[in-house]
């Protein structure tokens, strides 16, 4: 039973409050609401209990690798600082065996999946990005390949010239099995315009993600925010995935992406408080009623305010991740990656109860 925190709750935010009780849907303006509102407790309690009535206690995490293939792109958006242009100092782009090498020299014992984005490379073909995975498949048969953004798979019809459902077959027959959630950022036409972010428009984005689903996969989604966007482009960028979601109940988490500033020396202005991160994480929660989990990532808020996160609605802490580059190039602070008994401390440590799963939430060891 939610009780508000605040003694002082007003009468939209009790409204809220009940429909929550009732598992009601919330609307856009439910949604905007809570942004404008300065009662995080309550916000946060009401996340605490949807997550409570969908995972209970349990708190997952994966043990993976990131990989980056290529940091090559034709792109130039705004917010990133991991691309580079051909022959620039600092650029780079891996052959497979090259890769199978160097995951040779980093893997750990009990890594069950591979995490691969990269830059958007036009110098090489398509088959250089199937033949990548194949390599990697046919070396590590036993662990997971997730790998490439939506707006990687646009790229990819784009350089080869055929259809996404061909180009996702292709690269199902190489050894894919679930995209990662990247390229959403904020899903807003103007938004992307003023961003440059010279990729996926918002129906690619999401017409990727369902010609995947009907493909039987099951993905990730993100929202990248904290630049110039409002509070109601957050919530438009969240129906739209849940509405996508009711129609082919193919994603399996939704990642709030807070936005890096692209230089580690940044002040705190130039960051994402805290309490933005906790509503976001919270509110994504309330919104995405159809999404059984809310990951709070690690790499980008940080590990002690991850431990926060669990009890505002978050119910994945993503993963050991090893030497993660994308955020990191971007201005992130926090470790590039964690051991699992690290993540067992830190899920334990809020009272939660960790669970080391597969890619698809497959329960592999509970640690009671």
């Amino acid at each position: 039973m939610i009780t508000a925190v605040s003694p002082s709750i007003d009468k939209r935010m009790a409204e809220i409050v009940e429909k929550v009780r009732r598992g009601e849907r919330l609307t856009l303006e439910d949604g905007v609401y809570l942004y404008e509102s300065d009662d995080l407790l309550t916000i946060g309690q009401m996340a605490n209990e949807v997550n409570l009535r969908k995972n209970g206690k349990k708190v997952y995490f994966i043990e993976n690798m990131s990989l980056y293939f290529t940091n090559v792109c034709e792109s130039h958006c705004a917010f990133c600082n991991f691309r580079k242009d051909q022959g620039e100092e600092g650029a780079y782009t891996l052959s497979g065996e090259e890769m199978v090498a160097y995951v040779e020299q980093h893997i750990t014992p009990g890594v069950r999946e591979f995490h691969i984005v990269g830059g958007h490379n036009q110098h090489v073909p398509f088959q250089y990005y199937v033949d990548s995975l194949k390599a990697l498949n046919e070396r590590f048969p036993d662990v997971t390949i997730k790998a490439y953004t939506a707006a990687e798979i646009e790229f990819f019809t784009r350089l080869s010239g055929l259809s996404t459902k061909e180009v996702l077959t292709e690269l199902q027959k190489a050894g894919l099995q679930s995209l990662t959630g990247g390229g959403a950022e904020i899903l807003s036409d103007q938004y992307r315009e003023k961003m440059k972010v010279e990729k996926a428009n918002v129906d690619q984005y999401l017409d990727v993600h369902r010609t995947a689903h009907q493909l039987g996969m099951k993905t990730h989604t993100t929202m990248l925010y904290g630049s110039i966007e409002s509070h109601e482009d957050r919530i438009r960028h969240m129906l739209q995935i849940r509405e996508l979601q009711d129609e082919t109940g193919g994603f399996m988490v939704f990642i709030p992406l807070s936005m890096q500033p692209r230089n580690k020396n940044a002040g705190i202005m130039r960051r994402n408080s805290a309490y933005e991160d906790l509503k976001t994480i919270a509110i994504s929660r309330l919104m995405l009623d159809n999404i059984q989990h809310i990951k709070a990532y690690f790499i980008n808020i940080g590990v002690q305010l991850t431990q926060v996160a669990l009890t505002f609605g978050a119910s994945d802490v993503h993963g050991t991740i090893l030497k993660e580059q994308i955020s990191h190039a971007a201005g992130a602070l926090t470790p590039d990656g964690l051991t699992r008994k690290e993540l067992v401390w830190l899920i334990k440590g809020a009272g939660r109860i960790p669970v080391e799963r597969d890619t698809f939430y497959n329960e592999i060891e509970v640690y009671e």
